[in-house]
């Protein structure tokens, strides 16, 4: 059985594995589709969270654009995993409390409006566009390296898969097998890192740590220093990355799905905690694979262009376990992990965005007689629009993977998470302030593209990927101004966020 072989078969049995726990857990009296699930404890929450969180960005992207940029790459890592700390201290158990499923449905309570579910739920579903196109592109290069074919076929290849996964079993993201889907990641990342450091040379059983000779090796010996700080970038631009995946990472509205499957504030507040330790695990990895698979590039006399290393940076994990003359079986599990994590992640994704279609706009605002069935008729039929839209964005992406990934965090960041900060924490907020921060958002998100290039002056402050540093604030404060110059929120809605949001300990 030769190498590819053990890769393809590898793959297929864990995704069979995943289906058929899928096929014994699927339930079709989900209160709303892709919602649904079962409480396992703080820890099993956790890893739910961790595992809902891990994508082709965490495992593929991460270690590419850290391949590519060093340190400036770190943003990344600090980014994603501030994130929950801010979303642990600010929102976690307010927004558990508040008792609303997704994102749309807590605006359009707190701000009694329907025009402002409206615009939540075009923005949910426009973010679960583009952080599925990234993931999408992650599945595609897999499938590319695994079959041996050309990208745009094996896009074809993996959107079909996924599209059969949640036609076949359902919605398989319900904690248990969430907690399934973060053992195997964790066994697939963590175990293929340990062989290498052990075969470089490093200090292998903890290789989160043991990567740093190898880092002091490629300064000393090949003059590469990965921890020179802002060689490709600015500090300006290092923070607003940084800030941008924060505030991003907590307005996401498959995010903060997560916490109505547990049954009390507390339990929501220790699971963000778990969760936090876990994704960490993870992101502490990165950072080596792409520090071992510079160095063996330079022992083997490698030295790409900088367009070709680009090309190759989403690949980067694979093409280094390769390099490094990995045996074929670990190989497999090391892309088992991947693309599960890519395959349950865009799963995740399609459901959140079904069901802001099925829900927040067929049955709020369109339809409200309708039952359940039909608002899973919608959501079903939502999901496979949403996916060949996704398809068609897939086949052309515009960057890296994380980079993809990076403007739904912006997109979040500058529309959602400001309206669930104040929507929260100031009881003046009202529906007049959020309708103008939510277009005021978008505005400072697509700024670049739009207008960077008549208006220069916006391009720099508000780019693509990082536009929250300035964007969030500023919608914040137009939220404010508008807020007080309109008639305040109705006193029901005042009293409810002082006596039961914040009225008591938990």
């Amino acid at each position: 059985m030769n190498d590819a072989s053990w890769t393809i078969g590898i793959v297929l049995f864990v995704l069979v594995s995943f289906l058929l726990v899928g096929l014994r857990q699927k339930s079709r009296e989900s209160l709303e589709y892709g919602f649904g699930g079962r409480y396992t404890g703080r820890i099993g929450g956790g890893a739910a969270i961790a595992s809902n969180w891990m994508s082709a960005a965490s495992l593929m992207g991460l270690g590419g654009i850290i391949y590519l940029q060093g340190y400036q790459a770190l943003a990344y890592v600090i980014g994603w995993t501030g994130g929950y700390v801010l979303l642990l201290v600010l929102l976690a158990s307010q927004i558990r409390r508040f008792g609303k499923f997704t994102a749309p449905d807590f605006i359009a309570e707190r701000y009694g409006s329907p025009v402002a579910r409206f615009l939540a739920a075009l923005i949910s579903i426009g973010i679960s566009i583009i952080y599925c196109t990234a993931q999408f592109k992650g599945i595609g290069l897999l499938f590319s390296f695994m079959l041996g074919v050309e990208y745009n076929r094996a896009v074809l290849y993996g959107g079909a898969a996924v599209v059969s996964y949640l036609v076949i079993a359902g919605a398989l993201g319900v904690p248990r097998n969430q907690q399934m889907l973060y053992f195997v990641i964790c066994v697939s990342f963590i175990v293929p890192l340990m062989w290498l450091a052990h075969h470089l040379g490093y200090f292998w059983i903890l290789p989160q740590f043991g990567y740093g000779e190898a880092i002091s090796d490629l300064a000393r010996q090949y003059q590469i220093d990965f921890t020179l700080p802002f060689t490709s970038g600015t500090l300006f631009g290092w923070v607003s990355l940084c800030f941008t995946l924060m505030v991003g990472t907590a307005g996401l509205p498959h995010v903060l799905s997560r916490f109505y499957t547990v049954p009390n504030v507390r339990d929501a507040r220790w699971s963000v905690v778990w969760g936090l330790f876990f994704i960490a695990l993870i992101y502490w990895s990165a950072p080596a694979f792409a520090v071992f698979g510079r160095l063996l590039e330079v022992r083997t006399g490698i030295r790409l262009p900088p367009p070709a290393a680009e090309r190759m940076a989403d690949l980067v994990v694979m093409k280094t376990a390769v390099l490094a003359g990995m045996p074929g079986w670990l190989v497999g599990v090391l892309a088992a992990g991947a693309l599960s994590a890519a395959f349950f992640t865009v799963a995740g994704l399609l459901m959140t965005g079904a069901a802001s279609v099925s829900y927040d706009l067929y049955y709020c605002l369109i339809n409200p007689k309708a039952n359940e069935s039909d608002r899973m008729a919608v959501a079903k039929g939502s999901t496979l629009v949403l996916a060949g839209i996704v398809l068609l964005l897939a086949l052309n992406p515009w960057g890296l993977i994380v980079q993809i990934t990076a403007l739904a965090f912006a997109l979040a960041g500058n529309t959602l998470f400001p309206l669930l900060l104040l929507g929260i924490w100031w009881d003046r907020a009202n529906r007049y302030g959020a309708i103008a921060g939510m277009l005021v958002g978008l505005c400072c998100t697509f700024a670049q593209p739009l207008l960077g290039g008549t208006f220069p002056i916006l391009a720099q402050l508000f780019p693509l990927t990082s536009s929250a540093l300035c964007g969030a604030p500023l919608v914040i404060l137009v939220m404010i101004a508008v807020s007080l110059a309109t008639k305040p929120p109705p006193d029901a809605m005042r009293d409810f966020l002082e006596h039961e949001v914040h009225g008591h300990l938990d």
